[in-house]
């Protein structure tokens, strides 16, 4: 049976020392390694738990921050949208300026379709300024509330308007532009001439100033009229000449010359009168004299067939008329003088020249068509142009368009330019409302962040550990560990000279 080892109490002593030495190395080494002097609640637990809830508090306000920083960015997102829409809108107005520059009808329709395309460049913008799926100019739903603490007591709410359609009354209140729509009409271009020599019974030619019962088959008390081709009996075109002794060839000149649709031409040289209708007709005297009836000279008027033909073989036109084009604000497009080789093409060409006009010539009617995206007038110093059976046309060619653009008068453009500064300083509150819940924000988060950090500093004063004092601390347990250790080995020494008696 074995006994019990007994030890010297100097031996004993510094194994105990060395035991202890080595319980406090662990504990400063731990401290070392881990950076914590207090590592759970048997260290301190006054000290643990308070560092705890400091931590705890610390990441709660770690995640808010997170959120603050997201809401930030959905702020930002709608503020560039914001300054977006606000280069748009001013575009807008800009264009509605241009407008106002110019009467030209044309210019005004393409400045509404333009102005239009950037209304619907600003909606889009709204539409595209989300993040994360929520956007602040997209109207309901798309309120941000963003939480400033751990309880929620504490938070800003944004309130989300609606760009996204920018007729709304409680948005842009900015509504499309009518941009018109045209219409169409067509003219004829027909006629045709008959020549009539006026000399007398001894073969002289008679002059403009010759008596006109003076030419053969012409009396006094005679009845000079025109007639439609297709009706007997009826005057047309107002000449009726009822022939005097002092009736000239000039005066008959004047009475053709007052029917629409009629022109002459007279040679003195020659006594060759030239009659130009645009319609069938026939010049016929009454005989009330009792002298020859029947017709003096008949004209057949056809419809052109070609687009070479002559416009000066018509009566609508002569050479030296001037043909202008104008919209329906009287703001002029062009102008046109018919000369001796001006022909239907010319004619064509010229109209066909225009932004928003088109022409065309039909060779089978004999027409000439004319569309127009706008109000339209073509119109001639001749009175006899566009004349139609015998009838005067007093203004033209002319095309009524179904509807004007909404930049049609001054006072549609200023309406507009009006409802656009309104946008503006509306966009520009928004702006800056979205500015300021910005910087609060980015206050509360420079706050959030600070307090982190106060937080976190808070626990690491109760549970952090002073390396520089734990590692002095762990250099002296070395040093009286290594000591302890002397001490021993002396004891153990001591004990052996016992050996020495044996």
């Amino acid at each position: 049976m074995g006994r019990d080892i007994t030890l010297s109490a100097a031996v004993r002593q510094n194994l105990l020392t060395l035991q202890t030495t080595a319980d406090l190395m662990s504990g400063v080494q731990n401290k070392l390694a881990t950076g914590l002097k207090v590592n759970s609640a048997l260290d301190n637990p006054n000290s643990f738990f308070t560092a705890s809830g400091l931590n705890s508090r610390a990441k709660d306000l770690s995640t808010l921050l997170d959120d603050m920083g997201q809401s930030l960015q959905t702020i930002k997102a709608a503020d560039k949208g914001i300054q977006t829409i606000t280069d748009l809108v001013e575009t807008a107005k800009a264009k509605a300026n241009q407008a106002l520059q110019t009467q030209s009808q044309y210019e005004r329709k393409t400045f509404a379709k333009q102005y239009n395309e950037l209304l619907e460049q600003i909606e889009d913008v709204a539409k595209d300024s989300s993040y994360k799926g929520k956007n602040l100019l997209a109207g309901d739903g798309n309120d941000l509330t963003t939480i400033f603490n751990e309880d929620a007591t504490s938070k800003l709410t944004i309130k989300a308007v609606d760009y996204t359609d920018t007729t709304l009354s409680g948005g842009l209140n900015l509504s499309d532009l009518a941009e018109g729509e045209g219409a169409a009409t067509s003219f004829g271009i027909n006629g045709g001439s008959q020549k009539l020599t006026f000399i007398d019974g001894a073969g002289q030619v008679l002059n403009s100033a010759s008596k006109l019962s003076e030419f053969t088959g012409i009396a006094v008390n005679d009845v000079i009229q025109l007639f439609d081709d297709a009706t007997t009996g009826a005057v047309v075109g107002g000449v009726s000449l009822t022939v005097t002794a002092g009736t000239t060839v000039q005066d008959l000149i004047n009475e053709l010359e007052s029917a629409p649709g009629v022109r002459t031409e007279f040679d003195q040289t020659t006594g060759e009168l030239t009659i130009i209708s645009n319609e069938t007709a026939d010049l016929r005297n009454n005989g009330a004299s009792g002298g020859n009836t029947g017709d003096l000279v008949a004209i057949t008027a056809a419809a052109a067939t070609s687009s070479s033909a002559l416009l000066k073989s018509t009566a609508g036109f002569k050479v030296g008329d001037t043909l202008t084009l104008t919209d329906g604000n009287n703001f002029e497009l062009g102008s046109l003088e018919i000369e001796d080789d001006t022909t239907i093409r010319d004619l064509v060409d010229f109209l066909d020249d225009f932004n928003g006009v088109s022409a065309s010539f039909n060779a089978t009617t004999g027409r000439v068509g004319l569309e127009s995206d706008t109000d339209l007038s073509l119109t001639s110093d001749n009175t006899n142009f566009n004349a139609e059976a015998f009838a005067a046309d007093a203004d033209g060619v002319t095309i009524s368009a179904l509807s004007d653009s909404g930049f049609a008068t001054d006072n549609d453009i200023n309406r507009a330019v009006d409802r656009l500064n309104t946008a503006l300083s509306n966009l520009r509150a928004q702006a800056s409302e979205f500015g300021t819940n910005l910087s609060t924000v980015e206050i509360r988060k420079d706050y959030t962040k600070a307090m982190i950090n106060t937080l976190q500093e808070g626990a690491g004063l109760l549970t952090l550990a002073d390396t520089n004092e734990e590692g002095a601390n762990l250099l002296a347990l070395q040093t009286r560990q290594q000591l302890a250790s002397t001490s021993l080995s002396f004891a153990s020494q001591a004990d052996q000279t016992v050996l020495s008696l044996f």
